[in-house]
């Protein structure tokens, strides 16, 4: 979402620089640049198992039924995939991989606070080889048990194969599960399974599913996954970022990376808590703020001057506005 002016995000990231990178395993774990000119607003990120450090992204808003293969070795596009069997996307915001091996793209942003009646995910199995290529998708048809709202934050279980749905709002949202098998002949209802205090802009199941990460502008919050509900952990360390819109664990669940929009934009990697990447131990930071949408692991004195450049640039209801 075009939501999130530059230059406060530029007056962040010069006032706290970034966070320490992680040590390099996985391809790509030590962080990379988006290069390809296309790509002005990555909104998700997915690493992918078939190919071994190659991370699905796309861009926001109604660029078209694109996905692009990024090498982390490089931050070279290495295959460009056009979607058919799909209409016109109105809003991607998401992406994530299925234990199916199939990419599940969230085309679930809703920039007017919730009016679209319905949103759609597409579903496409990961081509086996890299190259730019036509791949046909199916098209599922969302709506929400309680109503319309926005997100931004599509998850799909790595065991289960279930697919969640996390709000985004600025005083926290709820999270949504979606049916046991999606439907792509009729409606898929999805229904809130619990309440999430976070502004949610993205969101990752760790490899063996046992946590789910939820990112948000300025922070974000670690969840223990039990029986089908999140557990707060901790506050997870995101990295400042211009407009940090996505998140992924490595495939090995040591690290997760963390994107934002921008051309040219920076993939920022965050070692996982615990030794080794442990995936029994949380991803979380130090400690847990007590307040999730302001979680970030900085001191008190950061967090107030980010406040102090959130009201100076007037971001927060901008948020808001429709799209043309």
């Amino acid at each position: 979402m075009r939501s999130f002016l530059g230059a406060a995000g530029a007056a962040v990231v010069l006032a706290f620089g970034a966070t320490a990178p992680a040590v390099a395993d996985d391809p790509g774990s030590d962080g990379f640049t988006i290069k390809d000119p296309r790509i002005t607003e990555s909104s998700g990120l997915a690493a992918s198992r078939i190919h071994p450090g190659i991370y699905w992204t796309h861009n926001d808003s109604s660029d078209g039924a694109y996905l692009y293969a990024i090498d982390g070795r490089t931050g070279e596009t290495v295959a460009t995939l056009t979607l058919t069997g799909v209409g016109a996307p109105r809003d991607v915001e998401a992406i994530s991989i299925g234990p199916d091996d199939n990419l599940y793209v969230g085309d679930i942003g809703d920039n007017l606070g919730g009016k679209w009646s319905h949103v759609w995910i597409y579903k496409l199995p990961e081509p086996k080889e890299l190259r730019d290529q036509t791949v046909r998708a199916t098209q599922f048809t969302v709506q929400y048990a309680d109503g319309p709202r926005n997100a931004e934050a599509l998850m799909v279980h790595p065991k289960t194969g279930r697919v969640y749905i996390a709000e985004k709002n600025e005083d926290g949202g709820g999270l949504y599960e979606g049916p046991q098998n999606l439907s792509a002949s009729g409606t898929n209802v999805f229904r809130r399974v619990s309440g999430i205090d976070l502004w949610v802009t993205d969101g990752a199941f760790s490899p063996d599913g046992k946590h789910l990460a939820l990112r948000g502008y300025f922070g974000g919050i670690s969840y223990a996954w039990k029986d089908g509900k999140p557990e707060r952990e901790g506050q997870l360390n995101v990295p400042m970022q211009p407009q940090g819109e996505s998140v992924t664990y490595t495939v090995d669940g040591k690290t997760l990376l963390y994107g934002s929009e921008g051309r040219g934009s920076s993939v920022e990697p965050v070692q996982v808590g615990g030794e080794s990447g442990d995936d029994s131990k949380s991803p979380s930071g130090s400690g847990d703020s007590g307040d999730g949408r302001i979680g970030t692991g900085l001191s008190a004195s950061a967090v107030a001057l980010v406040a102090v450049v959130i009201v100076v640039f007037g971001i927060g209801r901008l948020l808001r506005r429709p799209k043309k």
